[in-house]
């Protein structure tokens, strides 16, 4: 794609995206925190999901000094439902960081944050602090892909976005493809006939689906939330978790040594509770 193509494609975009955009409680806020909270959020859950527990949670710990002087029972109780509770503990991690050391000035320091990856970083530096950088989402991926006719990853993809981005306000541009791609350039159905950008798209044909987490109920993934949720609640020893789960021991098992893996919890003589 060249200069002239994005600057011939960047303003049907824009213009597309005043009219169309979602409206997010998130979007238009330039508090890093808080498009922080939102991201990590937003990470595999959808954004109608999220929007109540990032009301409560921001209500909850409304600066980043809040959530990382909170201990972190009460951050996982607040985080209960979202899932991958494993981000809510990186969160505040990440909190903590910032409250002793203030915000990075760059990508590179955004992204030496406790679970914060590049598109992360790239998104708060975008949104946040006005970077001229593209924050390549799934969404995002998709729609390059597209435009492009070919799966792009790695290097390849950060040109690809580099070049789309072009000179347009990044912020604004970020939030339109993000749009673009969760309401027009879906992964099965996508909406071609409706979209704005399709001149300069080779059309619907070039889609990588994401890798299938396979069936919830009754997985270990399932087992897990079961046990944070009692957990938050107090702490209890490996029996009690059995009965009041419900699942088999060997399940129980394998979802408390992941939860421990991942500093979610502890072990003690008497049990499991939380970490703080």
């Amino acid at each position: 794609m060249t200069a002239a193509t994005a600057g011939e494609r960047n303003p049907k975009l824009l213009d597309w995206y005043l009219t169309h955009g979602r409206s997010l409680p998130w979007r238009g806020s330039r508090d890093p925190y808080a498009i922080l909270v939102s991201e990590v959020m937003l990470q595999q859950t959808q954004a109608d999901r999220v929007i109540p527990h990032y009301e409560r949670f921001l209500a909850a710990f409304p600066t980043v000094d809040d959530l990382a002087a909170a201990p972190f029972t009460r951050v996982a109780a607040l985080w209960s439902g979202l899932g991958y509770n494993n981000r809510a503990k990186r969160l505040h991690a990440a909190a903590r960081v910032v409250a002793r050391d203030g915000w990075p000035a760059d990508v590179t320091g955004l992204e030496a944050l406790p679970g914060i990856g590049p598109y992360t970083a790239r998104a708060i530096a975008a949104f946040a602090f006005g970077a001229q950088v593209a924050a390549v989402d799934t969404n995002l991926k998709r729609v390059l892909n597209r435009w492009h006719g070919e799966v792009l990853t790695g290097p390849p993809l950060a040109a690809a976005a580099a070049d789309a981005l072009g000179d347009a306000p990044a912020a604004e541009w970020n939030q339109a493809m993000m749009d673009l791609g969760a309401t027009l350039c879906r992964p099965r159905t996508p909406r071609c006939g409706v979209c704005p950008v399709t001149d300069w798209c080779t059309g619907p044909g070039t889609y990588e689906p994401p890798r299938s987490q396979g069936r919830f109920q009754g997985s270990t993934r399932h087992a897990r939330g079961a046990v944070m949720r009692l957990l938050i609640a107090e702490p209890a020893d490996f029996a009690s978790l059995v009965a009041a789960t419900g699942f088999d021991p060997g399940r129980v098992a394998e979802a408390l040594d992941g939860l421990h893996e991942d500093g979610l919890i502890e072990r003690s003589r008497s049990g499991y509770r939380l970490t703080d």
